[in-house]
Formats: C-alpha cells, sequence, structure tokens
C-alpha cells in the first residue's frame, strides 16, 4: 500500500469536496482513513438512480442512523452524479451538524446545479496521481514518465491497456452520460490535438483549424478538460513587463500518461525530446501536488519573451523561477531563460534548473541545477521553495 501524501483529517471539524480526476486514488484514500463511516457509492447505478429519483431518502436513512449511532463522516463517492444530494447534505450539516466527505471526479455538473458549493461549508482538497515523494524507493522516473501518475497505471505490468480503457471509458462516461459536448468525434480529436500540445503555449486558432471547429469550441473543449480535472491552464506572468512578453496560456494535462496515450507516442526514452516534455510536465506535477498537499497557496505561471527566452515556472510574485531540463547535459543554452529573467526581475529568491545530473551545480551568477533526487528531497522538505 503507497502511503499517500494527502492526509485528510482524522478528527473533522468540518465536512469537505475531495476532487480529483478518475483512478487518482479518491475512494481508497477514504476507505483506508474512514473504514467504519457510510459509503453511498454513486458509480453503483441502483443506488445513483435511487436518489436521482428520489433525493430526500438519503436525509430520511442518515436521520434514522444517527439515532443508532454512526461513524462519521458520512462519505459520498462521485458526488456530481447526483449533484441535487447537496441540499440534503446541507440541510444535515445545518441541523444533523453531520460531517460529509463528497469525492467527486467533475466540478462542472456541480457548479451548474449548486453554484456555491454548500456557501462555504465544506473546504476543498484535493487528489493528484502518485508523486515522486509518495513512491520513495520504489520511484522509477522513466516508468512514471512512460505509464503516468494513476496509482493502477504507474503498478501495472501492462499500463497501455488500461490507458486505453480509461481514455475511451472517460469519453463515454464523463462526456457522453454527462451529455458535456453533442459532438462526441470531434471531441476527441480535439483531445488528440491537445495532448500533443500539453506544455506549450495555447494557440486557439490554429488548434481550432486543426480540429475544424470554431475558437469558441476549442475554448469550451479546454473548460471541459479544467472541470473534470484532466488538466489545468499555466497563465503567463505578465506584471511590470519590461520587455515585449508572450501572455497566452500554457495547458498541462493531469496526467502524463493519458497524454502519451493520446498522442500515441510510444515508448518515451531519456534524452529525447519527448522525454523532455514529459519531465517538465512532471515537475509541475509535483510541484502543484506540494502546494496543496502542504496548504501553501502558491501562484504558479511561466514567464516568456517574444525572443523567445524562457522559464518554464514562476512562483508567486517572482519569488522563485524554476526550469525544467530533462536531460544530463546542461549547457549555457539551457540557462538562457534563468539569466535573462533576472534582468527584469532582480528580486527573485531561488533561481533552478531540474534536471536529469547526478551531482548538484552551483554557478557562478546563482543557478541551483539540481538533480531529480535532490529536487524531490528539496521540495517536499520545505528547502525548495518554503
Amino acid at each position: 500500500m503507497i502511503k499517500r501524501a494527502l492526509i485528510l483529517p482524522k478528527k473533522l471539524e468540518e465536512s469537505f469536496f475531495l476532487w480529483g480526476p478518475r483512478l487518482a486514488g479518491k475512494s481508497s484514500l477514504l476507505k483506508e482513513t474512514y473504514p467504519d463511516s457510510v459509503y453511498i457509492d454513486l458509480l453503483n447505478t441502483n443506488v445513483c438512480m435511487q436518489y436521482l429519483n428520489q433525493p430526500y431518502k438519503l436525509r430520511e436513512e442518515l436521520i434514522a442512523a444517527t439515532k443508532k449511532g454512526i461513524k462519521q463522516p458520512v462519505i459520498i463517492d462521485e458526488i456530481q452524479k447526483v449533484p441535487m444530494l447537496l441540499d440534503e447534505v446541507h440541510w444535515m450539516i445545518e441541523n444533523l451538524k453531520l460531517k460529509f466527505a463528497l469525492c467527486g471526479s467533475s466540478a462542472r455538473k456541480v457548479r451548474r446545479g449548486h453554484a456555491n458549493l454548500l456557501g462555504g461549508r465544506a473546504i476543498r482538497l484535493e487528489l493528484y496521481g502518485l508523486t515522486a515523494y509518495e513512491l520513495r524507493n520504489d520511484f522509477d522516473l522513466v516508468k512514471l514518465l512512460n505509464n503516468g501518475y494513476f496509482p493502477k497505471h504507474y503498478l501495472s505490468s501492462r499500463p497501455q491497456i488500461l490507458l486505453h480503457s480509461y481514455v475511451n471509458n472517460y469519453l463515454k462516461e464523463e462526456i457522453a452520460q454527462e451529455s458535456l459536448v453533442r459532438n462526441i468525434p470531434s471531441f476527441s480529436n480535439f483531445l488528440t490535438i491537445a495532448a500533443l500540445s500539453d506544455t506549450e503555449i495555447i494557440n486557439y486558432s490554429n488548434i481550432a483549424r486543426e480540429c475544424a471547429v470554431s475558437n469558441v469550441t476549442v475554448k469550451e473543449h479546454y473548460q471541459i478538460l479544467e472541470d473534470t480535472l484532466l488538466g489545468r491552464f499555466l497563465p503567463s506572468y505578465i506584471r511590470r513587463p519590461k520587455r515585449r512578453i508572450v501572455q497566452a496560456p500554457k495547458f498541462y494535462f493531469s496526467d502524463i500518461g493519458v497524454v502519451n496515450h493520446l498522442s500515441n507516442r510510444g515508448d518515451i526514452k531519456p534524452k529525447s525530446e519527448l522525454f523532455g516534455k514529459a519531465f517538465e510536465n512532471w515537475v509541475l506535477h509535483e510541484l502543484n501536488a506540494y502546494n496543496i498537499y502542504k496548504d501553501k497557496f502558491f501562484d504558479f505561471s511561466y514567464w516568456r519573451l517574444t525572443t523567445g527566452a524562457e522559464v518554464d515556472f514562476i512562483i508567486n510574485d517572482m519569488e522563485y523561477a524554476i526550469e525544467a531540463k530533462g536531460s544530463d547535459n546542461i549547457t549555457t543554452n539551457n540557462l538562457k531563460g534563468l539569466r535573462e529573467i533576472i534582468k527584469d526581475h532582480n528580486k527573485i529568491k531561488k533561481r533552478i534548473l531540474v534536471s536529469l545530473i547526478e551531482r548538484d551545480r552551483l554557478t557562478d551568477d546563482g543557478i541551483n541545477i539540481l538533480s531529480v533526487k535532490s529536487f524531490v528531497e528539496n521540495l517536499w522538505s520545505g528547502k525548495l521553495i518554503g
């Protein structure tokens, strides 16, 4: 059993939403943390249909259960399947003083039906796929960048079959059944183009042309990926520009295995261009997980001049600048972005390059060149970015 870095509270002071993409391990973590709690699985069709037709039954069942004494929190898995249950949950939080763990893989339907998400009566938690920190001695970077971050896929000897099933089931269940888009073949084509553009600056017009749809449709499709937690935008850092900068956002998928499958990458090997893109995705994955699990609330962005000089990740208001290079041969050209950025923003606390080198280095002008091992250890110990 892999110990997850997200620690759920044993003694609940308030209810919470636990969001995360399908197969991130949300259900397993909830069952492990609260083994004696009432567990309502809305992926079970019979259970889902029962509450869809008569959501008040949940209230009646839990009123009866509280008289006998129940372990809290009450767990409701895949809450987005029956967003009307949130009215009942709201009432029970207020009147029965019950605590809930509401688990879901898509906030889209919930937001549409209940925009306030219980009006702040439940905190938001998020679970990512596996991190290097969680895998510890079992961490294999090449395996992780090929299989992806989801526990079941990473541990499998046949990840491609599982990834194929995952993508198809996602298209069928999350998109078709929830009617998020009308044209499934068109969206499927978009997914492939979006995967090919992972870690890159988004050009809506180019993608729309390749998909034969409008710019508006492409933006809506990206919003679906974000709402279903399959990816997220990385904005450009635009404060106090001294030279012309690129302002369009980038987009990163939440799981590199899904990217590999959609873009038909095959086996990606170290030192290749595709490995470099996957490596950049992983560095942000690790940063995001640390940020959420440790309650840091950092803001992430990227910085790029129109001339091409770029830094992959900016943290907060230019506190830290981090570049990801999936190579063990770090040259002066690889340091160009980190050296250009200091000309415009000279108050940066640390400039860091994460790479495949075996031994850490420190350049004469203060750039920390870290190995993968050092990056993981320093990040999760709080020494890298606080």
